[in-house]
């Protein structure tokens, strides 16, 4: 067996006739955005815009194999498409989490802010509460200064006894009497002053009214009082029989007859207004001598009157 030793020309040209196979290289695979991601951002977000394959690998394989692992790049902080992109619920999600961030914003402006009507009808409740017990106050202080009525007097100008008929023409004795009163009338109220009002008066004999008169009405100021003076007029008042015991001469009584006098007088203040008015009466009797011996003599009543 012999062998040839290869000429450089042999070499060379069997060199050419197979060609060398060179070592494998790893196949390079490129990211690329997700189909979520917004299209106008696959370009800035990308590592690489076009597949990048072994320079010696099949294109179609490592390219078929190159798109399908394709993942998205993680956006950068701060984006602000990215934020809007994570507040916007998925698909799956139904949206339950921006309903319930809506419900807990709506809760919170809800416990966080009060209405303005709550103001103006906690203000409305809080004045009418406030005034009417400044109104209680005031008509509690005012209530025990009741005005005074001290009884000064009475003068008798005539009493008079005639037979006569009244006006349905029976025959009986009549009377006539003229007789003035005197009263003081003190308003002891240190911050209102009292409107006295017109009240009758009478004086009678029994429970037969011989004479009457009335109260003027009047004015008094706080811590001010005044003289009263009431004329009690009976003329031509029947007895019907009531003055039997009575002693009488030419028409003039010869003895005491026992009257008694009854009034009330009614005094109203006004202590705020005609919001608080408080009223006051003051009842008076008072039981009177007539002496025969006396007319034209004022009478004190001091002693026979009681006020309540």
């Amino acid at each position: 067996m012999s062998l040839h030793a290869k000429t450089d020309s042999e070499v060379t040209s069997q060199t050419a006739s197979s060609p060398t196979r060179s070592p494998r290289r790893p196949v390079y695979f490129v990211q690329s955005p997700s189909r979520d991601s917004h299209d106008g951002e696959k370009t800035t977000n990308s590592f690489h815009s076009t597949p990048v394959l072994s320079p010696t690998g099949s294109p179609g394989r490592h390219s078929r194999n190159s798109s399908s692992t394709r993942y998205s790049g993680s956006l950068r902080p701060g984006s602000r498409k990215g934020s809007q992109q994570l507040q916007q619920p998925r698909k799956g999600d139904k949206g339950f989490d921006a309903i319930e961030e809506e419900g807990v914003v709506d809760d919170d402006h809800k416990s966080g802010v009060i209405p303005r009507r709550c103001y103006v009808l906690a203000f409305v409740v809080g004045f009418f509460v406030l005034f009417s017990f400044f109104a209680v106050v005031l008509w509690a202080a005012a209530k025990p200064q009741k005005p005074d009525v001290i009884m000064r007097s009475i003068l008798f100008d005539g009493f008079v006894v005639n037979a006569g008929a009244d006006a349905s023409g029976v025959a009986t004795e009549m009377v006539t009497i003229n007789a003035t009163i005197k009263f003081n009338f003190r308003n002891r109220g240190t911050f209102f002053g009292v409107h006295v009002s017109s009240t009758p008066m009478d004086l009678a004999y029994s429970e037969l009214t011989l004479a009457s008169g009335t109260i003027k009405k009047f004015y008094q100021k706080r811590k001010g009082h005044r003289l009263v003076s009431v004329n009690l007029q009976g003329r031509g008042v029947p007895l019907y029989g009531g003055g039997v015991n009575w002693s009488t001469q030419d028409g003039k009584l010869t003895a005491p007859v026992p009257l008694n006098l009854n009034f009330t007088v009614k005094a109203k203040a006004y202590v705020l207004g005609k919001l608080v008015k408080p009223k006051f009466h003051r009842k008076v009797s008072c039981a009177i001598v007539y002496k025969p011996t006396k007319v034209n003599v004022p009478i004190a009543l001091k002693n026979s009157c009681t006020v309540e």
